[in-house]
This record gives structure tokens, sequence and C-alpha cells, in this order.
């Protein structure tokens, strides 16, 4: 059955922001969503798996859960295991489980923050941000949005005080709204942005 209605599980302020920016449109008009973030990475790793017991006892066939975290320096093929492990324990079909559309929870990861997601669409950012270069993707250090490194997060900071842009420190929240509601989902050239925007479109098709 194709999935009407999703949940987000998110560890911070600014992943809700985004995906409230930026899922009107990946998701059709007819499909609903909430997000529900946590206070950091920790919490939602303790938190998430009396989350999913829940959803187990009372979750309609067309409701599907989708937890989001940062890799951070965490290696990702065992972050991704452990949360694959939670899903398990739960009760609940994870998409890795299932191989394919029919699945109840999926996990996804971005490499290694947020803010990779927004060196893979650079034309949004410079549709926030008209200063900012529309060459940033060009140089070495960001061609791969997912491999940039000295922390994500950081770097765009940079570029983006560089041009004027956050003085005083980068606004995730601000900047993740700002951001999110110029995102196109197919544009993007982070992997960690496209198999995340797959596994919804694939459920909701």
């Amino acid at each position: 059955m194709p999935a009407s209605h999703f949940e987000f599980h998110v560890e911070e302020l600014s992943m809700e922001a985004f995906l409230a920016a930026c899922l009107p449109g990946i998701l059709s008009a007819d499909c609903t969503f909430g997000i529900y973030p946590y206070p950091g990475k920790d919490a939602l790793l303790r938190k998430i798996g009396d989350r999913l017991k829940g959803y187990a006892t009372w979750m309609p066939a067309e409701y599907r859960i989708v937890v989001v975290v940062d890799r951070d320096g965490d290696e990702c093929e065992e972050l991704k295991s452990r949360l694959e492990q939670i899903c398990e324990s739960a009760g609940l079909r994870s998409r890795r489980a299932a191989g394919g559309p029919d699945w109840q929870v999926v996990t996804r990861i971005a490499i290694e923050e947020l803010e990779a997601w927004y060196f893979g669409d650079w034309p949004a950012v410079c549709a926030a941000y008209p200063r900012v270069s529309a060459n940033i993707p060009s140089r070495s250090v960001y061609q791969d949005p997912d491999a940039v490194r000295g922390g994500t997060w950081e770097a765009f900071e940079r570029v983006l005080q560089n041009h004027g842009y956050f003085r005083q420190g980068l606004a995730k929240v601000q900047a993740a709204t700002d951001i999110g509601r110029h995102i196109a989902p197919t544009r993007s050239r982070s992997r960690s942005f496209a198999v995340f925007r797959d596994a919804i479109a694939e459920a909701a098709a």
C-alpha cells in the first residue's frame, strides 16, 4: 500500500526546519507528515527504540517512519547496523530487511551532517543567499558534498561568512529554512540526500 503519511524522527531542530521546508517538494499534496526533533543524536539513539515499539502497536499500513541522523565521526556501517537492530527489536520491518518498498521504517544517515545536503544543491544556497559564489562546487574540496573534510557545518559557515552572511556564527535553523524552501530534490549531488529522497518517493509511489 502506498504511504499517505510519514513520521520523521530527527536529531535536531535544524533538520526539522529543513524537512518542513523541503518535503512539500518531494511529497504529493495529499501526503501528510509529522517531524519530531530530539535534543541531539545521543538522545535520539537512546529513545527511538521505545518510540518505535509504541508505533508497532498501532501504526496503520499507510504510515511510514523515517529516522534521520548525522554520521558525524561514526563509522557509517556500524551506525546503520545499530539503527537497523533498533528497528528489528521494535518489531518493525525496515527497508533494508524488506528489500523493497514494503517497509514500515527506513533509517537514513546524512553524511557527514545536514550541511552536506546544502553543498549538494548549491543553486538552492545561492537562491537563499545571493551573494554566495555559484562556483563553490567547482572547487575540489567541495566537489563531493558527502566528502567535505574538517567538519561540514564549519566549512559551510566559512563559505557563507566569506560572502558576508552570519558574521556572528551560522544560525542553523534559519539557514535550514532559507535553503530548504529552494531545494530541488532531483538536483542534489549528495548521495546521502539521494538515498533519503528515493526511499520516500518509493514509499509514496
